[in-house]
């Protein structure tokens, strides 16, 4: 079992940075690609981009391409959404989850966080 666990939302103002962390325990995260997620309310999940185990591939969703980086440091079980440019619109609860061996195009993952708030004011 891996539990995973989100930190770094808040409230921001439009055109600022926030940078989300993601910290799991009960496994090692050295040979699992990791995602992450936004919903917002009444819409439904997201895509925003996902990493391989060795942090050699990444993918990102349309809206946040060239404004949100995803990186990890397995050393310490950790990735990271690295958010800029932030506009109302990315207003979400954003979620990380974990997947063993899967490429980053998947977005079907087996362990998943439970959400930190962005808000993004305008």
């Amino acid at each position: 079992q891996v539990q995973l666990v989100e930190s770094g939302g808040g409230l921001v103002q439009a055109g600022g940075s926030l940078r989300l962390s993601c910290v799991a325990s009960g496994r090692t995260l050295s040979s699992y690609t990791m995602g992450w997620f936004r919903q917002a309310p009444g819409k439904e999940r997201e895509f925003v981009g996902a990493i391989s185990w060795n942090g050699g591939s990444t993918l990102y969703g349309d809206s946040v391409k060239g404004r949100f980086t995803i990186s990890r440091v397995n050393a310490e079980n950790t990735v990271f959404l690295q958010m800029n440019s932030l506009k109302p619109g990315d207003t979400a609860v954003y979620y990380c989850a974990a997947r063993q061996y899967a490429s980053p195009r998947t977005r079907d993952y087996d362990y998943w966080g439970q959400g930190t708030q962005v808000t993004v004011s305008s």
